[in-house]
């Protein structure tokens, strides 16, 4: 007999169909344990094929509603005709470059990923690359194992001053950039979606960005569009000599470029996380023992510091990036867990103030005066409030000045911003759009929570926040 929380009671939409039906999920990539546990606890019914080719996955693929996937191999068009009783495609990783993702939503596929999990992580491995090439701390490293004691040549830069682009202001551009908020240096970001920039960059556009780099991070897909980008060309367009760091994908840079830039010194250093050569399961490097000289010339350079695909493949992501799949899965089959709160037949949108935030002429002075004169408990960004809310959950409320040229207020012009708590930021963006307001950007995700934008009638620019009160404690 199955275990009866193997069947999911659903309704169909727009009727009064109820059905039962078994929801079963291929893995097909070792992950961290609690995903399958926690999809076990659901209901979900596990299976594994670490092994199978992928001619022997596609044979039996029409027996699951999901699969699960790292990066084995790529879910083209022919595996998804082969299954046909699929309902959605988890990758535990950032991208889904593997899967042919255009097809998929043509049947109907949901698409799950995780840049949530791992972009905590990406943002710290790429901090550690350009600090160890400022400070050319491998190369001293190896000098001193070897016996040499060489201070001038190993004389390092400092990052206060310097102006960092950022290619790709997603979830990991953006969490690299809150990494750097400790630094005195200039933050911009290009993308190709626009309104994108927020308090820790300054969106711009590619020539500018080009025209003012010292060191540049990419944070972008692998896509038609960014395969190859950095090139040549590309490269000559900077104004200045710059480093660069790639945690993104191999592709999206051609090596032998790269050297030729290194070679001519427009490019001053390199950190690789990734490289042109890597296979698609990032397990291997090379089909063959030819080193392509490219190649040769970055295991041999001092310039350069090399990982093996790596910066989001920590610990504490291994367990992130499987938790945000368990939860996208069950929010796939379950409802909310805390639905919004309905007053008087009334819904509820906003559940409270989440913040107030203001231009300031110096806003270091003046937290120091709150501080002093009012006692606020202070930080570098403001004050947090701490209450409660009328189901006696712990809840805040922030207070932040920002300089007068902060662009994080844009498009409005005003010198106020308001921020409210929500219960669903996703939902209610949805239902905002229909009713013809503004929506400004994209939903960004951080530890403590989802932001969303919109603008009033007037132009005030609003921040929705759906809180992770507990980051604060």
């Amino acid at each position: 007999m199955r275990n009866y929380k193997s069947y999911f009671f659903l309704t169909l939409v727009g009727s009064n169909i109820l059905f039962f039906m078994e929801i079963k999920i291929l893995h097909i990539d070792s992950n961290h344990p609690l995903l399958w546990e926690q999809l076990e606890l659901a209901g979900f019914t596990n299976h594994t094929d670490f092994t199978s080719t992928k001619e022997e996955i596609e044979a039996k693929i029409q027996n699951y509603q999901g699969i699960v996937i790292r990066s084995r191999f790529k879910i083209d068009q022919q595996f998804i005709d082969k299954a046909t009783h699929l309902q959605f495609i988890a990758r535990v990783g950032a991208g889904l470059e593997s899967i042919d993702c255009e097809y998929a939503l043509s049947k109907d596929i949901q698409l799950i990923a995780a840049p949530e999990g791992n972009c905590n992580a990406v943002a710290e491995h790429t901090l550690g690359m350009i600090l160890s090439l400022f400070n050319k701390l491998n190369q001293a490293d190896s000098e001193i194992r070897s016996g040499q004691w060489n201070r001038e040549s190993n004389r390092g830069h400092e990052l206060d001053g310097k102006t960092v682009g950022i290619i790709g202001y997603g979830t990991m551009g953006k969490s690299f950039a809150k990494k750097l908020r400790g630094f005195d240096v200039t933050v911009l970001c290009y993308d190709i979606l626009e309104n994108v920039g927020d308090a820790n960059a300054k969106q711009v556009s590619l020539k500018e960005l080009q025209q003012k780099t010292d060191v540049l991070s990419l944070h972008i897909p692998w896509t038609p569009d960014t395969d190859k980008l950095v090139d040549l060309d590309f490269i000559s367009a900077f104004a200045k000599s710059f480093w660069i760091i790639n945690t993104s994908r191999g592709k999206n840079i051609v090596t032998a470029d790269l050297v030729a830039a290194m070679e001519s010194g427009k490019i001053l250093g390199a950190g690789l996380d990734v490289l042109e050569y890597e296979k698609l399961s990032f397990e291997t490097l090379f089909q063959d023992k030819n080193t392509p000289d490219a190649f040769q010339y970055l295991l041999d350079g001092k310039k350069v510091i090399l990982t093996p695909h790596i910066a989001g493949w920590t610990y504490e992501s291994h367990e992130r990036l499987a938790q945000v799949i368990v939860d996208k899965i069950k929010a796939l089959y379950f409802p909310p867990e805390k639905p919004i709160v309905i007053e008087d037949c009334q819904e509820v949108r906003v559940t409270g103030i989440g913040g107030v935030f203001f231009k300031s002429e110096n806003p270091k002075e003046l937290i120091a005066w709150y501080a002093k004169h009012l006692g606020l408990k202070t930080d570098d960004y403001g004050a947090t409030f701490c209450w409660k809310n009328t189901d006696n959950e712990d809840c805040t409320t922030q207070w932040s000045p920002f300089k007068n040229d902060t662009t994080y207020f844009e498009p409005s012009t005003k010198q106020f911003m308001q921020n409210f708590r929500v219960h669903d930021l996703e939902q209610l963006l949805n239902k905002l759009a229909l009713e013809g307001v503004t929506i400004i950007g994209e939903v960004a995700s951080y530890e403590y929570g989802k932001f969303g934008w919109i603008l009033d009638l007037e132009g005030n620019k609003i921040e929705l926040w759906e809180p992770i009160d507990i980051s604060f404690e």
